[in-house]
């Protein structure tokens, strides 16, 4: 963290209670994909006796990296206090460093919840037609088959579309790379990719 952040960490004081922090930093963690809404600013702000968000913001955000770096680095418990330098106060470090270890196991398990499991590619294929018989616009039919490891039955979906001529090589590009990509994020050893089949 930039050193210069650290300047804004003493404003906590103002709250004059543990309470108060563990409230503040409970909201922050609470609102970590949203942000705070105006009610639990102006809460915040009236805790800290500060009169504007200009005053408020920098601290937010200082709090928010160190929630962070104490949520998903890899410090232990013991070793929360290894996140402040020495120009942070050891008072403020003790009631920082008391509070993250609270919470970090419970941030944590709700940081996993978080995470999305994206679908394996299985295989791809694709057939070359005619879009009619009077037609010489030539169409791709894109077959993805697509496995969802979350589910403990068949967790397989094939997901079928077209595409018209113009568009179908930047298409193929990309579903080349798409496939690169969620081939990487998981085993794919049974993976393939087929195509162009002739019909």
């Amino acid at each position: 963290m930039d050193e210069s952040m650290w300047g804004h960490l003493p404003l906590l004081v103002r709250s004059n209670s543990k309470e108060s922090v563990e409230y503040i930093l409970q909201a922050l963690w609470r609102t970590r994909t949203t942000g705070l809404d105006s009610a639990d600013r102006d809460i915040i702000r009236d805790m800290l006796q500060l009169p504007t968000d200009s005053d408020l913001d920098p601290l937010l955000v200082c709090l928010r990296i160190l929630m962070r770096r104490c949520v998903y680095e890899n410090f232990s418990k013991d070793e929360i206090h290894k996140l402040f330098p020495q120009e942070v106060s050891p008072e403020l470090q003790r009631l920082l460093t008391l509070l993250l270890q609270k919470f970090q196991r419970e941030w944590r398990d709700d940081a996993l919840k978080d995470q999305v499991s994206l679908p394996r590619l299985k295989a791809m294929t694709w057939n070359m037609a005619n879009h009619d018989a009077e037609s010489t616009d030539h169409v791709a039919v894109i077959n993805l088959k697509l496995q969802d490891d979350t589910q403990s039955l068949s967790g397989e979906t094939e997901v079928k579309f077209q595409l018209a001529k113009d568009t179908m090589e930047t298409m193929l590009r990309s579903l080349h790379y798409i496939r690169n990509q969620l081939s990487n994020t998981g085993d794919t050893s049974n993976g393939h990719l087929q195509g162009p089949e002739t019909s």
